[in-house]
């Protein structure tokens, strides 16, 4: 009997999985549970588990391949009753990382032909569906379709490896990769639609329908720096690569604004230097601020429930749940892992939920669940020189939340009706929000409630 090994859903956002390593071959014997493949995804990267003992009969997903969920990567023939005692197992390779070597850096080409008038009306008009035909609609992103642009590049031409041969960044870079070293890129397969078929019909939308600009040439590009001796060359790791791509959607679609409130956290303060000492020897864990911080956003979220909100498509929605993302630093790049259902706990249910998460992360075994869902952020970057800034937002959400450094200054307060000097700790706390979504207002009166929470700080330790 044969079983297939498939591409789970590791997430409720996680509709595809790359094949980052294979870790056994054709013809091993594999035991149930032993680690098969790396998988990568844009939210975690993770191993797959054999769902059972046999041989490894085929291998079907090749090393780079992106494929959906529920795809079959490989087959297990199960053995006979009688195969078990005669079959050796293999066991399970190792599957080191290698650091990437340094790489050097060749001159920019010539630049391509311009590119055509119909790939820049595509680009303008961000994420667009051809029409369909026989074959169905080919979808390229707002990133693929810029690059395209700015590079002169026909999209018809670059081979997709994603789902229905759609073309990833990374496949127009591969693309671009192979022209600059002279090379021929493979042509992608016969296509029935795209944009460059769809262009032949007539337009159906305003945007089509207008002129294209003139075009002058490609279009700014950066002066391509030459590494020198000494220069340490480190290519993108997948998750930084991630993590940019996803800076920059945010910022090219949602219009952020920035707002700054001054808190008094001195109560704040004071309430965890009582607590702390009987905190940390009941639940095995120091209280810092930031559980504080997060208990005051979600009271927060509670009163401003447009706040905790999702852009999706044309319309926003209000979320039911408060899933409060908390931003976390690795070697590797940023993780923003999520508290579920965070309005339903106390501040030491919210501490736990850090802790736990913090131990994931800190233990590489962080889920891709872990991290999705989230309707709201807070960020914490550190203690030490960090006044105040304002982060980009993370997608689909409409606002995040960045704290500031806890400092001590002298501050101008009311005693007995008169004013006074003194020693406060005090903290800015700085609101990026989504204006398509959250007017001045709205983001003012947030920002201002949440300040007011943690300056009274009336929580239950």
């Amino acid at each position: 009997m044969a079983i297939d090994v498939t591409m789970p859903q590791m997430g409720e956002s996680v509709v595809e999985g790359t094949i980052a390593k294979w870790l056994v071959k054709e013809g091993d014997v594999v035991v149930e549970d032993q680690p098969l493949v790396e998988i990568s995804t844009d939210k975690v990267d993770t191993e797959i588990p054999s769902p059972g003992a046999g041989r490894i009969a085929k291998i079907v997903a090749a090393e780079g391949q992106t494929l959906p969920v529920g795809a079959t990567l490989a087959v297990i023939e199960q053995a006979g009753a009688e195969a078990p005692a005669k079959l050796k197992v293999v066991a399970p390779k190792a599957a080191p990382k290698p650091e990437p070597a340094p790489v050097q850096v060749k001159p920019a080409p010539t630049p391509s032909p311009a590119p055509s008038p119909q790939l820049l009306q595509a680009a303008g008009a961000g994420l667009r569906e051809a029409e369909p035909d026989a074959g169905g609609p080919r979808r390229f992103s707002p990133v693929v379709l810029k690059i395209a642009a700015e590079e002169g590049i026909d999209l018809s031409r670059v081979p997709g490896t994603g789902i229905g041969g759609r073309v990833s960044k990374r496949d127009l870079q591969r693309y671009l990769d192979t022209l600059r070293k002279g090379g021929a890129p493979a042509a992608a397969p016969p296509a029935t639609n795209g944009v460059a078929q769809s262009s032949s019909r007539p337009a159906t939308t305003a945007a089509a329908t207008a002129p294209a600009p003139a075009q002058s040439g490609p279009g700014f590009k950066p002066p391509l720096y030459q590494p020198v001796a000494g220069d340490i060359v480190e290519p993108f790791t997948r998750r930084r690569k991630l993590i940019a791509e996803h800076m920059v959607y945010s910022k090219t679609h949602s219009p952020h604004v920035g707002t700054v409130a001054e808190v008094d956290v001195t109560n704040a303060m004071r309430l965890r230097e009582k607590h702390k000492d009987e905190f940390a020897r009941r639940e095995g864990f120091n209280l810092t601020f930031l559980p504080l911080a997060a208990a005051a956003t979600v009271r927060a979220l509670k009163e401003f429930p447009r706040m905790n909100a999702s852009v999706v498509g044309d319309s926003v929605v209000t979320r039911r749940e408060i899933n409060l993302g908390i931003a976390m630093d690795t070697d590797e790049g940023l993780l923003v892992p999520v508290i579920k259902a965070a309005e339903g706990m106390s501040v030491v249910g919210i501490a736990r939920a850090i802790e736990t998460l913090r131990r994931k992360v800190a233990g590489k075994k962080i889920t891709a669940d872990d991290l999705a869902g989230g309707s709201f952020t807070l960020s914490n970057p550190g203690r030490e020189g960090n006044l105040y800034g304002f982060a980009i937002i993370n997608q689909p959400q409409v606002g995040i939340l960045r704290m500031g450094e806890v400092k001590k200054r002298p501050v101008v307060v009311e005693v007995d009706g008169a004013d006074a000097l003194a020693i406060r700790t005090m903290m800015y706390l700085a609101l990026s929000y989504d204006h398509r979504v959250v007017d001045g207002v709205l983001g003012n009166s947030f920002l201002y409630r949440t300040a007011r929470i943690l300056e009274e700080s009336d929580f239950e330790l």
